[in-house]
């Protein structure tokens, strides 16, 4: 797939293999543009976590490229790596084990705060509107991980995404862990910071109803290859591969 120069995110004929097994992803393309939501969707097993550490810049392709804000990821350094850092970030499927259980949830998102320059004086304002933004009461940032609830954990990992305003939020299954209404109520949020910020997401999920209802456009990821792609209306209306229709049976039946 070629990307196009409009792109945020670009990943292009991307191979990767671990050890002599076969490999993790497959000659394997997406793209996402600025404020647009990218679907991924595939069982465990499927490649969709190592495509998200690719885009991340966390690991390096065996072949093929991947290019942020038309950067190689791997290559940047110093304070232009710091830079595209800020405008790259990520929402886990686990907030609680991303979270540092020593310090207050306030004070995990001040450190991303101060880590991409906001100065000490601004940091109590910063974290409290940034608290506000995911529809936490700043009170909240007094806590630790062990006093919040799953939804609340995961309101606070994406304020920490928020903290560096970045333009590009990857989430990797950010909502499989809570409990159906929760998952709705992140959703909506997710959406509503797309709608007031212009946030692109590249979404995660082995769950296509979920997809759904975030995303612009799906792929569809099996054994490490995109099996389907479109968009997320008519992937849900009319599947096209055997394995779309199998997640859709599955979320449907």
């Amino acid at each position: 797939m070629t990307a196009p120069s409009l792109a945020l995110l670009s990943v292009d004929q991307v191979t990767k293999r671990y050890g002599r097994t076969p490999p993790a992803l497959e000659d394997v393309g997406l793209t996402v543009a600025p404020g647009e939501t990218v679907g991924l969707v595939g069982e465990s097993g499927s490649g969709k976590s190592t495509l998200a550490r690719l885009a991340l810049g966390l690991i390096a392709p065996d072949s093929g490229t991947v290019r942020f804000a038309g950067h190689d990821p791997y290559r940047l350094r110093g304070r232009s790596g710091r830079a595209m850092r800020a405008r790259l970030q990520f929402v886990p499927q686990h907030p609680r084990g991303s979270l540092n259980p020593g310090l207050r949830a306030g004070e995990a998102v001040a450190f991303a705060l101060r880590v991409h320059g906001t100065p000490r004086r601004d940091l109590a304002e910063a974290v409290e509107d940034l608290f506000r933004q995911v529809g936490l009461d700043p009170a909240l940032a007094r806590r630790r991980p062990k006093e919040l609830s799953g939804g609340q954990l995961q309101r606070v990992a994406i304020a920490r995404a928020l903290a560096t305003g970045p333009e590009l939020v990857v989430c990797d299954e950010p909502t499989s862990a809570l409990d159906r209404t929760t998952q709705h109520r992140v959703l909506d949020l997710l959406a509503e910071l797309r709608e007031r910020s212009g946030l692109a997401y590249l979404f995660i999920s082995h769950d296509l109803a979920v997809v759904r209802q975030l995303a612009d456009r799906v792929l569809v990821l099996r054994r490490g290859r995109v099996v389907e792609e479109g968009p997320a209306g008519r992937l849900w209306d009319d599947p096209q591969h055997p394995y779309t229709q199998a997640l859709l049976a599955a979320v449907t039946g």
